[in-house]
Order: C-alpha cells, then sequence, then structure tokens
C-alpha cells in the first residue's frame, strides 16, 4: 500500500536534524542551485522589478535558500509549511534575532550578484517574511503570487503519483501569469529518513517532472544534476522557468 501525505508522521519532523544532515556543511550541489536560481531570479527582472511583488516558498521546510534567493525582488515572502516543527523553526529564523549562521554561505552566493549584494539579509528576513501553517494541496488558485519556490516538495510528500501531479498543479496554480519560478526534485528517490522516522516520496526522473511542469510554464529549463547526497536517491532535478498565461483548468 502506497504511503500517501496524509499517513506521514510530520508532527515528528525534526528541522535541526535535518539542517544538521543537508545544509549545516553546505553541499556542492546545493551551491550550484542557488547560483542557477540567482542567475535565473536576476534575468527575469532585468528590466525592473514590478510593484508589489509578492513571493511564496510552497512546502518550504527547515531550508532557507530558496527565501533567501527572493529578498531582493519582493516586499512580501510567505513561508507556507504544513509540519508544526518546520514552522516553529521558520519563524525563530524570521525573527528580530536574525537567521542562523548556517544559511550564510548560501547568501554568500546569492551576493554575487549585484541586485543582492544591495540587501542586509537579515533585517530584510525579518522585515518582510510570514510563516503560515498550510498544505500545497489545499491552495486552490484563489491566492496568487508573482514569484515562487517549491523545493523538493512535491516529490517528497507521498509514493503517489496523483499527488505528486496534483501537488506540481496546486503549486503552479498559485502563481501569477509570468511570475518565475524554480522547483527541486530528487531523481528517483525511494523514501527518506529523518531522526527516528521515516518519510515518502515519489520516484520522479527528468521527463516526469517535464511532464508535470510543461502545461503550466514558459521557458522551462530542466536541470538533471547528478549529485547523489544521500542513500536511496539518484540526482536532484532542478526546474527553471515562468508561469505561462492561465487557461481554464490550470
Amino acid at each position: 500500500m502506497m504511503d500517501r501525505n496524509a499517513d506521514a508522521p510530520w508532527s515528528k519532523f525534526d528541522p535541526e536534524a535535518y539542517v544538521d544532515l543537508n545544509y549545516r556543511t553546505p553541499l556542492e550541489v546545493d551551491l550550484m542551485i542557488v547560483r542557477l536560481m540567482r542567475d535565473h531570479f536576476s534575468g527575469c527582472f532585468a528590466d525592473g522589478i514590478p510593484d508589489a511583488v509578492r513571493g511564496v516558498d510552497v512546502g518550504a521546510g527547515a531550508n532557507l535558500y530558496p527565501a533567501l534567493s527572493m529578498l531582493p525582488w519582493c516586499e512580501k515572502i510567505l513561508l507556507l509549511e504544513y509540519a508544526r516543527p518546520n514552522v516553529e523553526y521558520l519563524e525563530k529564523q524570521a525573527s528580530p534575532a536574525g537567521f542562523d549562521v548556517v544559511w550564510d554561505p548560501f547568501w554568500d552566493v546569492l551576493r554575487d550578484d549585484p541586485a543582492y549584494h544591495r540587501v542586509e539579509p537579515r533585517s530584510r528576513f525579518g522585515e518582510i517574511v510570514r510563516v503560515e501553517r498550510g498544505n500545497l494541496l489545499d491552495l486552490d488558485g484563489q491566492r496568487r503570487w508573482g514569484l515562487g519556490t517549491m523545493f523538493f516538495v512535491a516529490d517528497s510528500m507521498s509514493e503517489c503519483p496523483d499527488e505528486f501531479r496534483r501537488g506540481v498543479a496546486c503549486f503552479m496554480g498559485a502563481l501569477d501569469e509570468g511570475a518565475p519560478f524554480a522547483a527541486a526534485f530528487m531523481k528517483e528517490s525511494v523514501g527518506y529518513r529523518i531522526g527516528e522516522h521515516r518519510y515518502p516520496a515519489c520516484r520522479v526522473d527528468e521527463h516526469r517532472v517535464r511532464e508535470s511542469l510543461e502545461g503550466f510554464a514558459d521557458g522551462l529549463e530542466i536541470h538533471d544534476l547528478n549529485h547523489v547526497v544521500r542513500p536511496g536517491h539518484e540526482g536532484i532535478i532542478l526546474a527553471l522557468g515562468r508561469r505561462n498565461p492561465a487557461i481554464a483548468g490550470t
């Protein structure tokens, strides 16, 4: 029997263990992803930033670099997260005390671009970031954002292909026409462990990622990064693009 999103032990997710495992020592592939995302967003806003851009990181988890990548472009950023321990972690990161130093190496990569260099990240993060508990699968297209990220979410919350496709559709449906986006997926993941608990994953490859996104995206770029960061997967896939003009049903 497949594990669906609702079956996973999200209330027991350990964000500190997750950060220790994945981000405390920056991995080459994450720094590569940050560079690609930085250059994509800078290119999308090269002709100027529209007024009042609002950004969203869907299923933010204990990962700040997608939100950091949106800092120069947004007047507000929403971190949407379902697991309560992750919500508490994110609220602490967005507090006046400032985010943990573990995230500084990722900002150092971003600030190589002039738009990021002009931003003071800790104060800006505390000013514009808000955390909300919510489920990606409950996004119904009624709220729209002008910039969006989704990292290791649609593929890492369920074993079911239909929930994967629905997760991608819910994310893309939450973006305004023309909104730049970045989404990342674990390639051929069979699930993962954080502490004592196992979490499900849907096995996806470049073809399945492209298939799930191409109806929603203009200028879609798929980067198939052959970096293995733990047992049980074959790489990481990064998708970059813009939300296409929304049509009925998408």
